[in-house]
């Protein structure tokens, strides 16, 4: 029994005599209900339930694409076509020596000069061992843009992505302070190969066949219809609220 089966894989146990009753009843109620609102017609005109029925009606048709199985060629074809969903950012790794401007901004610009000047006589100097304590990471590896911006702030953002490899740059003004930054390592943006990103384009692939699919559906049952649409002329209506 159906309501039986609901009720086990719900409660992970059968239920008794007692609510088996409760759910056959509760089964009818619904039934009956159900049918006197079809009657008195209040499915009709109801925004909702018609958007909920287009829905039902597009999930059942949906679920025929995902069951099928795509072809390599239509995924390496949806890739090619929508290059900007799956180009992976520029990425940046670097190192930071954080200054605080609590105190004085204009001490801070200066110890950050003289850090500056100390660092490219030094370049193997203990980097880590200079600035002030912070919890922001002393380290970033393989950041994008916008990683940059959750960590430190939109401003310095752009200015750190574009910061010199292998010497140390700034100092970079944010919300928290000043910072003075070493790029390490860049890797340009590039549109990954098939293998590298598969699990993403057969999403899109899959979303964009289910559209499809959606439309041929409702082409199909369109064309045993007729429909007449009637639109007011626009140049008339624009016309009739001139002064």
């Amino acid at each position: 029994m159906r309501l039986a089966e609901q009720f086990q894989r719900t409660w992970m146990r059968p239920p008794d005599q007692r609510e088996l009753a409760r759910l056959a009843e509760d089964f009818v109620k619904e039934e009956i209900l159900y049918r006197e609102a079809l009657a008195l017609g209040l499915d009709q005109n109801d925004l909702v339930i018609r958007r909920r029925m287009r829905q039902k009606m597009e999930f059942i048709n949906a679920d025929l694409v995902e069951q099928q199985i795509p072809p390599v060629a239509e995924l390496q074809t949806c890739l090619d076509a929508h290059p900007d969903k799956f180009r992976r950012p520029a990425l940046l790794s670097f190192q930071q020596i954080y200054l605080t401007t609590e105190q004085s901004p204009d001490a801070a610009q200066r110890r950050a000069a003289a850090l500056l000047v100390r660092l490219e006589a030094e370049p193997e100097a203990a980097w880590q061992e200079l600035g002030d304590p912070t919890l922001l990471p002393p380290i970033f590896s393989d950041v994008s843009e916008r990683d940059i911006a959750a960590t430190l702030g939109s401003d310095l953002a752009q200015p750190i992505a574009g910061a010199p490899l292998y010497r140390w740059s700034g100092p970079y003004t944010s919300a928290f302070g000043l910072h003075l930054v070493r790029a390490t390592e860049r890797s340009p943006a590039n549109l990954p190969p098939l293998t590298g990103a598969r699990a993403k384009v057969e999403r899109e692939w899959a979303n964009e066949r289910r559209q499809q699919t959606n439309e041929h559906f409702y082409q199909a049952l369109r064309e045993r219809y007729s429909v007449e649409i009637r639109l007011p002329d626009t140049d008339e209506k624009l016309a009739g609220h001139q002064p």
